[in-house]
């Protein structure tokens, strides 16, 4: 569980005031000095994170954030950083002094309550103080969970625990499938994994991983080959295979090598529905049709990443659209966490398939353009559109592609998308 990389643990994010215990309790929770804790406010600088497995959970990912009462210059960037932890939070702790509860407390409520994001409170250092009976009530009538603390006697710590698993949302529990769902127990896969300069040398990359775990979870087999042997491995199968999943950069030759009767799709796809919106994205590709010369448009990737000379975020996809635009376009591109809070001067984002983050993060920056009026669509989506295989890569997800259709329809017809 210690490996489990980072998209697939339950992000718990806790926030409140300088010098609340907030470090304290994120030790006390790991039993490690994780944080350094002082009696000087904002010893906390930047997010602390980590990783642990809290049963029955399973593994999460602890980010203690600094004050949100910062103060100066520096203050400010520092309360900059920890706003974005709100982006890839799943389950949020409010920690605050047990009478110290104002519009400040309340104003990060809000912004948790407004993501939809499980929430608790942790009334802290109840040792010198008790909450406000006014607060509690308040807190039962909206069913927002609390706990009473000691951080630094670690008193309360399992109470927080079992707030914390109660609170944990059902679909991190139940988390959806990458593909499982697209091939049945005691079926084929085909995955064709190119090896190229983008493959690091000696293991495979973590779509392609976690697809080979989902697919012998649910029963099934899977076969794994490179672009050139794919046909020959077609022809020797007494059955033809439940899918085909592709790198997005194979799409043409494993689309000409399939035939039209097995469903195939890539990697990238399959992760814009796992870890995001599957047609929201759908929705925000159909813009590529609107993009004209000079126009604006952002690259995000999840990762950091040296870029190599073919890169396919900074020169095949920039490549490929200013093709089907026909004309100059202007591009940039953003990595990790970075992400332009104004999106006005972009027409389009187009963003990878997310593999390193949680859901929530990708969620919320789609939530983000969508608030914004800007499209987003992803890597996968953008190349089978430029190719001219959009339907046939959508194929094996049919509510994508009825919207795809709607939407299609709506717009060739003078509607807006």
């Amino acid at each position: 569980m210690r490996k489990a990389p980072k998209g697939f643990r339950l992000h718990i994010g806790l926030f409140g005031r300088r010098n609340v215990g907030k470090s304290s309790l994120l030790n006390a929770l790991t039993r490690q000095a994780v944080s350094i804790v002082s009696h000087v406010a904002g010893t906390t600088t930047d997010p602390v994170e980590k990783p642990m497995e809290l049963l029955p959970i399973g593994p999460v990912l602890f980010i203690d954030t600094a004050g949100m009462d910062d103060r100066g210059t520096l203050g400010a960037m520092r309360v900059q950083r920890t706003k974005k932890i709100f982006d890839r939070t799943d389950l949020g702790l409010i920690v605050a002094e047990a009478d110290h509860w104002d519009s400040f407390e309340e104003g990060i409520l809000e912004e948790l309550r407004e993501r939809e994001i499980p929430t608790i409170v942790v009334f802290n250092k109840v040792d010198l103080a008790q909450p406000n009976a006014r607060i509690m009530d308040q807190l039962k009538a909206d069913k927002i969970p609390f706990v009473r603390t000691v951080a630094s006697r670690s008193e309360g710590i399992l109470d927080v625990r079992e707030a914390l698993i109660r609170a944990t949302p059902d679909d991190f529990i139940n988390a959806p499938s990458i593909l499982g769902d697209l091939v049945p127990a005691g079926e084929l896969a085909i995955l064709v994994v190119p090896i190229d300069l983008e493959a690091p040398k000696g293991r495979l990359i973590l779509p392609q991983v976690q697809s080979i775990r989902d697919i012998l979870d649910h029963d099934a087999y899977c076969m794994v080959v490179k672009e050139r042997e794919l046909r020959d491995a077609l022809d020797r199968l007494k059955r033809p295979p439940a899918l085909v999943v592709t790198d997005s950069q194979a799409f043409l030759k494993v689309a000409g090598d399939t035939p039209e009767e097995i469903p195939m799709t890539s990697f990238s796809i399959l992760f814009a529905r796992f870890k995001g919106d599957l047609a929201g994205f759908v929705r925000g590709t159909l813009a590529i049709e609107d993009l004209r010369p000079g126009d604006h448009v952002l690259i995000a990737e999840a990762c950091s990443h040296h870029p190599i000379e073919d890169d396919i975020g900074r020169v095949k996809i920039p490549g490929w659209l200013t093709e089907y635009v026909g004309g100059k376009l202007e591009f940039s591109s953003v990595q990790g966490h970075d992400f332009p809070e104004d999106l006005s001067p972009y027409k389009l984002v187009v963003h990878c398939g997310g593999c390193m983050w949680n859901r929530r993060e990708m969620l919320s920056r789609m939530l983000q353009c969508r608030k914004q009026g800007v499209p987003i669509t992803n890597y996968g989506l953008t190349i089978a559109y430029y190719l001219g295989i959009f339907e046939r890569a959508l194929a094996p997800f049919p509510a994508a592609l009825e919207v795809f259709h709607r939407l299609r329809s709506r717009k060739s017809h003078g509607g807006q998308i």
